[in-house]
């Protein structure tokens, strides 16, 4: 069905940046609404960011707004997450999500219907 790939992560030390690249095939023809998570050790998964399906709108956990910026790419099955001035705290697997539904609650867990493996992002200080 769909595919999610993540990819862009490694270790970066404190005050640093990375991107994230999501990019997701199968019968996924445009664009649609999407999102990241992270789940650091022995902590649930959090939402951090999403963005709608024509990118006009986005969405941001407070621990991250001003410093990370979720955005679609050029290509219509692509979207990134520019993390800058990055934190220890930031340490964990980021996934990213997909719904096929035009709109949904962008912070919940369960209005995504895939998920890709995740990708690791470890912040020194």
């Amino acid at each position: 069905q769909v595919q999610l790939v993540e990819s862009g992560g490694g270790l970066v030390q404190a005050g640093g940046s990375l991107r994230l690249s999501c990019a997701f095939s199968g019968r996924t023809l445009t664009n649609y609404p999407m999102g990241w998570f992270r789940q650091a050790p022995g902590k649930e998964r959090e939402f951090v960011a999403g963005v709608s399906t024509c990118g006009a709108m986005t969405y941001y956990a407070d621990s991250v707004k001003g410093r990370f910026t979720i955005s679609r790419g050029n290509a219509k099955n692509t979207v990134y997450l520019q993390m800058n001035s990055l934190k220890p705290e930031d340490t964990a697997v980021y996934y990213c999500a997909l719904t096929r539904r035009g709109s949904i609650s962008y912070l919940q867990r369960g209005e995504y219907d895939y998920w890709g493996q995740g990708t690791q992002v470890t912040v020194s200080s």
